[in-house]
């Protein structure tokens, strides 16, 4: 991408800053770390000012559906009701919900409760129930940008065992963000999910992790949360990705329902809880952008 640029001429990525004070220290540092054999992102993958703008603009509508569904998650309530919401509010906004008929998902949000880890796919025959614990994971396009988030919602009083799981997970996703810093590496994170759930005697979900997105709704890096302190890729000012750890009361292995090819559950039938945020590293840290 800075092929052909001279040191002062005005950088790629749009900042308007000449390229010797912007991206060059960045893209040396970068080669620095290659050469000892550090897995580096391309630099497709570092977001230029203009797209961080429009990955931003596009959270924010993201957030505001969340903010917005909240208040429909009751007992009674289908899922199917909650994804009719989910995506007459998205048009009203100017989004488009970045799921529907993504490979084939027929919903514009996945609704996940208690023993469905992830993909659970909205219906007019799964009712949310007193007690449960629901998982709504939405993902919006927004002037050609995508976002992605998701919360856990009690539904009205579930058990403190329950109640536990959906804080340990957040605080799991919570502490995996603190290790984001520019020129650090991705495992990182997972380590810090990794230990505290099982500090807090959960395990953690292996085959499912986070991704980068921003002009496209995965891109890399995959984001495993059983990863090792010290390995996986650099993390370069710029890159963008989701920190969204699944966290399993019970044993970490899942299954998928062989008739949807979507819906994932925990073997054990235990419940599962998630928390999702978009995260772009700085030069100086870090910074969620679906707050």
């Amino acid at each position: 991408m800075s092929g052909g640029l001279g040191r002062n001429d005005p950088c790629w990525c749009g900042s308007g800053r000449k390229y010797k004070k912007c991206h060059a220290p960045i893209e040396e540092q970068m080669a620095i770390y290659h050469s000892k054999g550090c897995a580096v992102p391309h630099l497709g993958l570092l977001k230029t000012q203009q797209q961080i703008q429009g990955i931003r603009d596009c959270s924010k509508l993201n957030i505001a559906l969340l903010d917005y569904i909240g208040d429909y998650v009751i007992d009674g309530v289908t899922t199917e009701e909650l994804d009719r919401l989910i995506y007459e509010k998205t048009k009203e906004l100017g989004g488009v919900p970045a799921t529907l008929h993504y490979h084939g998902y027929p919903k514009s949000v996945c609704i996940s409760i208690d023993n469905v880890v992830c993909h659970g796919i909205p219906s007019d025959r799964v009712i949310l129930r007193d007690g449960d614990i629901a998982n709504i994971d939405v993902s919006t396009i927004y002037n050609g940008f995508f976002s992605d988030s998701s919360r856990m919602f009690c539904v009205g009083d579930v058990s403190s065992e329950k109640q536990r799981l959906v804080n340990v997970a957040k605080e799991c996703m919570e502490l995996g963000i603190e290790q984001i810093k520019p020129w650090g590496l991705l495992g990182n994170v997972g380590q810090a999910v990794n230990d505290h759930a099982k500090k807090n005697g959960y395990s953690v979900v292996r085959e499912i992790g986070g991704h980068g997105i921003g002009l496209q709704f995965h891109e890399d890096p995959w984001v495993s949360y059983v990863s090792k302190q010290g390995t996986g890729m650099l993390l370069v000012p710029g890159l963008v990705f989701t920190v969204e750890p699944m966290i399993n009361m019970g044993k970490a292995e899942i299954s998928i329902n062989e008739s949807d090819n979507w819906t994932v559950y925990t073997v054990d039938g235990k419940p599962s809880a998630q928390w999702e945020k978009t995260v772009l590293v700085t030069e100086t840290g870090y910074e969620i952008l679906t707050y």
